[in-house]
């Protein structure tokens, strides 16, 4: 089994910012970088311009899930970074977790089964 930690210091944020390779579609931005462990690690950020607490908290959940459900198929190894972008706002999981897949494929960070 697969563990991911949680990035939370703004200074793994930068560094994964500023090292990292990013990839965007609609609704989400993916920063990945290696980190040189057995786990990756997943840190999500949510813009006071996506709306209010209750709506960011909400997105973040989503995005949360949609990764634990689809851990599995995830390459080790990575500090992941996904900034939700203001379109994501009112989409559904199923959205949610169809643009982390999408974003998963274009970094080749994904194993297709």
């Amino acid at each position: 089994m697969i563990f991911t930690d949680t990035l939370k210091s703004n200074i793994d944020f930068s560094n994964v910012y500023k090292n990292g390779k990013s990839y965007a579609n609609r609704l989400l931005v993916m920063y990945i970088k290696e980190n040189g462990t057995e786990s990756n690690r997943l840190g999500i950020s949510v813009s006071k311009k996506v709306g209010n607490s209750v709506v960011r908290h909400r997105l973040k959940r989503l995005v949360k899930e949609s990764y634990r459900l689809q851990e599995a198929v995830f390459n080790s190894g990575l500090d992941i970074v996904i900034v939700v972008r203001v379109s994501a706002k009112d989409k559904t999981y199923k959205e949610i977790e169809s643009a982390l897949l999408h974003l998963g494929k274009l970094h080749n960070i994904t194993s297709t089964t």
